[in-house]
């Protein structure tokens, strides 16, 4: 998720008098025990940089563009000044972003209490901040791919002989069938792939492994022609190539498979989908079938049902079903 910090006035603070007050304890804080810095640091490189994005909005916020997320003095951060960015985000953001970023104000001024930057009383009252909540459809936003899509993705990687068709076959293989975000896939393995057990081992957002089940003959056949290329040496599971076909022991960087996706969608002539709208699919087409939601829900590693129940399809076709019982008595008239 990205955050457009373009949207904040860069010529106005929230709170103006913070903008100077800030600037002069910044410049007296020590840059190690910042405690944005500190908050991060203890994040899974992917939500590091969701959240590194929305301290930076708020900063921009709170001085007008004046201060990052590095030099604000996240400590001299009061009740009205929380309010004030609670307020904004509200005008400016779907409650789930806004509620996301409010989280990351509060972690970080969690850890500025720790620091010793704020009293218990001022961290208190700073972090009073009530949920941001609104009308919201209960399917997730993006698409879900057809399975017809999924054959014209597997298609163009069969008809790549360089070592870059298996392995993004395999790619493509395992982001259908465990559903699993693009820093998990990154972060893969070959010491993770279980082969007795037909499972993958996960290492999820905030550190969490979780065990997922894979199974599927087709997907197993994909991933044994990639490793047949790649060789059984342990490292990263999916690993760079070169242009002339040299398979590297470097591991695929987050970017590297937002390319790649983009790429092969191309190639099969698709509508544009986001490496997420492949995650979407997944627990859509769990939910299709009568997986029950918090079987979905570990498989996807979430936190809470709620996320998870964001991806079912099924509510928008029980409507569409429901609407379709319904009958307007009109003939149509004959026209000359």
């Amino acid at each position: 998720m990205c955050y457009r910090e373009s949207m904040v006035n860069p010529t106005t603070a929230l709170i103006p008098s913070l903008a100077a007050t800030a600037a002069d304890v910044a410049a007296s804080s020590s840059h190690a025990l910042n405690p944005a810095l500190v908050y991060l640091a203890g994040l899974s490189v992917g939500s590091r940089r969701t959240m590194r994005q929305a301290l930076n909005v708020i900063a921009g916020m709170l001085t007008g563009n004046q201060l990052t997320f590095e030099t604000l003095p996240w400590g001299a951060l009061r009740f009205q000044h929380t309010q004030a960015v609670r307020s904004a985000l509200q005008e400016r953001y779907s409650p789930p972003t806004a509620n996301k970023m409010l989280s990351a104000l509060r972690q970080t001024l969690r850890v500025a209490w720790n620091l010793g930057n704020m009293s218990a009383e001022e961290y208190q009252r700073a972090v009073d901040l009530k949920p941001v909540i609104g009308e919201r459809e209960t399917a997730a936003a993006g698409r879900a791919l057809t399975y017809g899509e999924w054959q014209a993705l597997f298609a163009v990687c069969a008809a790549d002989a360089s070592p870059a068709g298996a392995r993004d076959a395999a790619l493509f293989a395992i982001l259908k069938v465990t559903g699993l975000r693009r820093a998990e896939v990154a972060a893969l393995r070959l010491e993770d792939y279980d082969t007795t057990g037909k499972a993958l081992r996960v290492e999820g957002k905030r550190r969490k492994q979780r065990s997922i089940p894979f199974e599927d003959t087709d997907a197993l056949d994909a991933l044994a022609d990639w490793l047949a290329v790649r060789g059984e040496s342990v490292g990263f599971l999916f690993v760079r190539i070169k242009k002339g076909g040299q398979v590297q022991q470097t591991g695929l960087t987050e970017q590297g498979i937002y390319h790649i996706l983009l790429k092969r969608g191309r190639d099969a002539h698709l509508s544009h989908f986001t490496p997420h709208d492949l995650r979407r699919t997944f627990a859509g087409d769990l939910l299709d079938v009568g997986a029950d939601l918090p079987t979905v829900q570990k498989l996807m590693g979430h936190s809470s049902a709620n996320t998870t129940a964001h991806y079912d399809r099924r509510g928008e076709r029980a409507k569409r079903s429901a609407v379709q019982k319904l009958h307007v008595p009109y003939q149509r008239r004959e026209h000359k």
